[in-house]
């Protein structure tokens, strides 16, 4: 079994959507001054590789640790839709390359985007799911969908419709996924299991692919 790290390490540097913020750790004992070492942890919700709930954006919406932990594990297939042919993910392009959905939990849009983590410019222009693209997954039997960029709505977008259309129809939605480029285009196990923090809109995962 080989287990492949999917997630972005979590670290008071790293980069965070527009308005976030960045994750703050401080000392609450040490080794040298109290025999033991141990950290406070400042996290917003949506740091990182992160998992969406439908209360992200529906006021009674579900949360995640309401769910059953076996919505965030299933059989996941990785399409690629490369950056610098096209801005934006259409239904043609997803159906054509994504193909025929049964029996996947996750869909997991590689656009290589995440070779930008870090720089300046990877919080803008990232790609997106078009509506009618976001309304073909909304209608499909899977758990969740997840992308290789900060946000499932360009940055400044006015309600979020995409985010709407897949978390009304009870979708999971992770973000900031990395290392999909490493997968084969075949079905495998793929894990984004939360912390059960209470009434959570959202939480960084440890999202891996077990091949």
């Amino acid at each position: 079994m080989r287990v492949l790290d999917l997630s972005h390490r979590i670290e008071p540097e790293m980069p965070m959507f527009p308005g976030d913020l960045p994750p703050a750790f401080q000392a609450a004992a040490t080794v040298e001054r109290d025999g033991y070492a141990a950290r406070r942890i400042g996290l917003h919700s949506h740091t990182g590789t992160h998992v969406d709930a439908p209360a992200h954006l529906l006021a009674d919406g579900g949360t995640l640790d309401a769910m059953d932990p076996g919505r965030f594990v299933g059989s996941a297939r990785v399409v690629r839709v490369p950056v610098g042919e096209t801005s934006s993910i259409g239904l043609g392009e997803l159906q054509r390359l994504a193909g025929d959905l049964a029996g996947l939990s996750f869909l997991l849009i590689d656009t290589g985007w995440a070779k930008r983590w870090g720089t300046p410019g990877y919080q803008e222009g990232f790609p997106c799911l078009e509506p009618e693209a976001a309304r073909w997954l909304a209608g499909s039997g899977l758990s969740g969908v997840g992308v290789d960029g900060p946000s499932f709505d360009p940055a400044g977008s006015d309600g979020l419709p995409v985010h709407r259309i897949l978390l009304e129809a009870g979708k999971l939605l992770v973000e900031n996924l990395t290392g999909l480029d490493l997968l084969a285009e075949a079905p495998f196990l793929f894990a984004c299991l939360p912390l059960p923090l209470a009434r959570a809109e959202g939480a960084p995962v440890r999202a891996v692919a077990i091949l």
